[in-house]
């Protein structure tokens, strides 16, 4: 790695660190520490979910228009003042400011973050760029979660102004991190789609890119939307799972990202995209089949859980054979200078799927327990479905890369550069 990568995966660490910080206890401080009530913490969750919604259409303009970096800069600083403030806020209009401001900011960081790694990146190295910024986001996420978990008191409203305060020191020491990032020509590879205008009736042209906008859709919903919502629910509904054992799965899941993220690269980057896509679906209907195994009750309790646990521990495995792909998939569908676009409008499918997904899946999972688990299983098979066809659509430079690099080098010609 090079500086600029070195930093670029320090602020991927230190916005995940932030966002664990606070996220977890965030209901909690709204609804019994400011004394505000139930709704009003569920109109803040909502509110981070609508923030990004608005500004993710214009992030990507703005980082094709100015660049990723001081659109990275704007975001770290508005979500550093929406974090302070959401710390002394003690009404509920103004907690809702505070909590639009981080949501903006933490919404605009992930397209503006990832189009510097495809900057920073060739089409050799982009796989493993971005497997070790998922590794680290998921480090920081769970370090952060842990200490800030140590730190909270729920009788006292002045360790949570603590915790927002260092969530905003960590956003505002990314920004001196980050404004020393010497950012390099965007680099292309071989076969990506000739350049456009920076618009979305452009990518809405993009065939493949439109393909694999619906299969992130589907992806996020069938997975991260279910993981606090549906999929709790039918734990602690159908399965009697108790709430240590729902920590305990959450942290398998986390486990096995950090535990399996380098081995799993090794196998999926000499294999086509598509068809690790493909697999993660069938990885996630057996998934999902687990669940619905330990919520039969046709074992011990102990059974029950492992069960579960192992569902958890599952989705960790696609996740971590996602992350490698399906971002380096984005960047090399975009056009040359058209990558924040792209990113943003992927980051804006995947915001819409987890607003979506946990509105769908909660109530399935709790009421409905054999439907909610055949309607998942279905739709994780789905996913095996359209990653299929995605990888018709797709070039050989764009889902084997590697594959299109060797042939040069073996033709005695010099490597394909990541500025073809």
């Amino acid at each position: 790695m090079g500086a600029a990568m070195r930093r670029i995966h320090v602020g991927n660490a230190l916005s995940a660190f932030g966002l664990g910080f606070t996220v977890p206890y965030l209901y909690v401080y709204v609804a019994q520490v400011r004394g505000l009530g139930a709704m009003t913490a569920g109109l803040v969750l909502a509110v981070f979910a609508v923030a990004a919604l608005v500004v993710l259409p214009f992030a990507g303009r703005a980082i094709v228009r100015r660049g990723p970096l001081p659109v990275l800069l704007a975001a770290l600083l508005t979500a550093a003042v929406g974090a302070l403030t959401l710390g002394i806020s003690g009404s509920a209009a103004a907690v809702l400011a505070s909590a639009s401001l981080l949501g903006a900011g933490q919404a605009v960081m992930q397209p503006a973050l990832a189009t510097m790694i495809v900057d920073c990146s060739s089409a050799e190295t982009r796989s493993r760029a971005f497997a070790m910024q998922f590794f680290l986001q998921n480090l920081g996420l769970g370090v952060g979660g842990l200490i800030g978990g140590h730190l909270v008191d729920t009788t006292s409203a002045a360790s949570f102004t603590l915790l927002f305060a260092i969530e905003a020191a960590m956003f505002l020491l990314l920004v001196v991190v980050m404004a020393t990032v010497r950012m390099p020509h965007a680099p292309r590879i071989e076969g990506a789609p000739a350049a456009g205008r920076s618009s979305w009736k452009q990518l809405l042209g993009n065939r493949a890119m439109v393909q694999l906008c619906v299969l992130g859709f589907v992806l996020f919903f069938a997975c991260y939307g279910q993981f606090e919502s549906g999929l709790s629910a039918y734990g602690v509904e159908a399965a009697g799972i108790s709430t240590s054992a729902l920590g305990t799965a959450l942290a398998a899941n986390t486990l096995m990202i950090v535990v399996a993220q380098f081995a799993v690269l090794r196998f999926v980057e000499r294999r086509r995209r598509s068809r690790v896509i493909a697999a993660v679906g069938l990885i996630w209907a057996v998934a999902w089949a687990v669940a619905g195994y330990a919520g039969l009750g046709l074992g011990s309790q102990e059974m029950a859980t492992a069960a579960f646990v192992s569902t958890y521990a599952l989705f960790g495995l696609g996740e971590a054979m996602l992350s490698p792909t399906v971002a380096p998939l984005v960047a090399d569908l975009a056009p040359e200078g058209m990558a924040g676009q792209y990113n943003s409008a992927f980051a804006l499918v995947k915001q819409l799927a987890l607003a979506v997904g946990p509105a769908v899946g909660g109530p399935l999972g709790a009421s409905l327990h054999a439907p909610y688990i055949v309607a998942f299983l279905v739709f994780s098979l789905g996913i095996t479905v359209l990653a299929v066809r995605l990888g018709r659509q797709l070039t050989e430079a764009q889902d084997q890369p590697w594959l299109a690099k060797s042939r040069v080098v073996a033709r005695g010609g010099a490597p394909v550069s990541a500025d073809v």
